[in-house]
């Protein structure tokens, strides 16, 4: 069959790496795609919200199927869309829809499927500018450090964790009132703050039957030992050292099993993957958040450890019998790590050449921020390359990635040198 991914990111390139690998694909596209996805499919100069081009795009290559990487075309709809269609109704479209997605788009939403199915989170209030006053007063009652979130999408950078209550007020006022994150701010989620350490649970589901991928644990701050601004990612290690098989039963029976059981009693149709932010407190899981999609960086660590033909998943998934499928999980450790551009999460510069992309290595490269320029990679976004290797444990794997990263380079290059220093 022929199949389309959407997106352009680091993780659209490992989809595109694990799926190419299938004799059951014929041609490969990827809309937009980069540097790295152009040597394995073919890209299509295309916006992910562009459901009209996007279409088609399906249509003239006879594309029988469409896996949607990122958030924001599946908040937007792209999954009803292609349903509303008669030309398109026949395509298998991996990604939930437009109400189920609201999991994601919305963070009041998300808590409120939490509560009603009674799956452990942080206690909340949700305000707007109309009740600022109220939120500042339930500000007031709550314990440092004060956790204040965006309630739409805000591109991963919409979460405040704040120690000083006037801060925490005067944030509140700029998110609801001065529009800090635009139209994502309207609403602002109020949480208690959870102490402990994260890690990210992805499940792939068709509405119903269910099954559990590796689990991940990423580092999105910039500076070394989590420090400095929130990233996209940095890196992410898979699988997480202190997840015993006691703790990932709590997860599979107090946070899986209701998420999906969650999805047929609050009819949200749901067929793609879940990601399921958690922390570890004490011994306890809690949910921190939802994404509709698979994470990045954690995409590359994920999917390299998974021996299925990844085809044949999304083809049991779109056809409502992921329950016939075992997963084959490698035993070994991935680790990837994030070679950003100068200045990331700040401004930065475009158009850096990079070196060293030919070498002979055991790691994964999988291209985030790249595009050809003249024969040439160059930069083309904030994160730019992800390092992904396998190893017995995860220092082995590191210092496989490390070693690769060493003969890369372009101008202003920039990676943490740390990760797993909390492990």
């Amino acid at each position: 069959m022929n199949i389309l991914i959407v997106g352009g990111g680091g993780r659209e390139h490992t989809f595109a790496w694990k799926i190419a690998q299938s004799p059951l694909c014929d041609q490969l596209f990827v809309a937009p795609g980069n540097a790295g996805t152009a040597a394995i499919a073919t890209n299509l100069a295309l916006g992910v919200n562009d459901f009209d081009k996007l279409k088609a795009a399906v249509l003239t290559h006879k594309i029988e199927m469409v896996v949607v990487g990122p958030e924001d075309p599946l908040v937007n709809g792209i999954h009803d869309y292609f349903l509303a269609d008669k030309e398109l109704e026949h395509v298998a479209v991996i990604g939930p829809q437009k109400e189920a997605a609201r999991l994601e788009g919305s963070k009041e939403f998300a808590k409120e499927f939490m509560k009603k199915q009674n799956i452990p989170t942080a206690q909340y209030a949700s305000f707007t500018a109309e009740t600022l006053e109220e939120g500042c007063n339930f500000l007031a009652q709550m314990k440092a450090p004060y956790v204040l979130k965006a309630d739409g999408l805000a591109a991963g950078k919409g979460v405040l964790i704040i120690d000083e209550l006037e801060e925490a007020q005067a944030q509140l006022k700029a998110m609801l009132v001065d529009q800090k994150f635009g139209a994502a701010s309207q609403t602002v989620v109020v949480e208690e703050f959870l102490d402990g350490i994260e890690l990210s649970c992805f499940v792939l589901t068709d509405g119903k039957n269910f099954v559990t991928l590796p689990m991940a644990k990423d580092y999105k701050r910039i500076g070394e030992g989590d420090t400095g601004l929130n990233t996209g990612g940095m890196g992410a290690i898979s699988p997480v050292p202190f997840v015993t098989a006691e703790f990932e039963a709590k997860i599979h029976e107090r946070i899986v099993v209701p998420t999906i059981q969650g999805f047929q009693q609050q009819n949200l149709p749901f067929v793609g993957f879940v990601f399921i932010g958690l922390i570890k407190v004490g011994e306890d899981p809690y949910v921190i958040e939802y994404n509709v999609r698979m994470g990045d960086p954690e995409t590359e660590v994920v999917l390299p450890r998974v021996k299925n033909d990844l085809v044949e998943l999304l083809m049991a998934t779109a056809k409502g019998n992921l329950d016939a499928v075992t997963l084959d999980v490698d035993d070994r450790s991935a680790t990837t790590v994030m070679l950003v551009s100068g200045g990331y999460p700040e401004a930065y510069a475009k158009g850096k050449t990079m070196e060293g992309l030919e070498q002979e290595t055991e790691s994964l490269l999988f291209h985030a921020g790249t595009q050809l320029a003249e024969n040439k990679t160059v930069t083309s976004g904030g994160r730019v390359l992800a390092v992904t290797s396998y190893g017995k444990d995860f220092r082995v794997a590191l210092k496989q990635s490390y070693s690769t990263i060493e003969g890369i380079s372009f101008e202003g290059m920039n990676y943490r040198k740390d990760l797993g220093f909390d492990l």
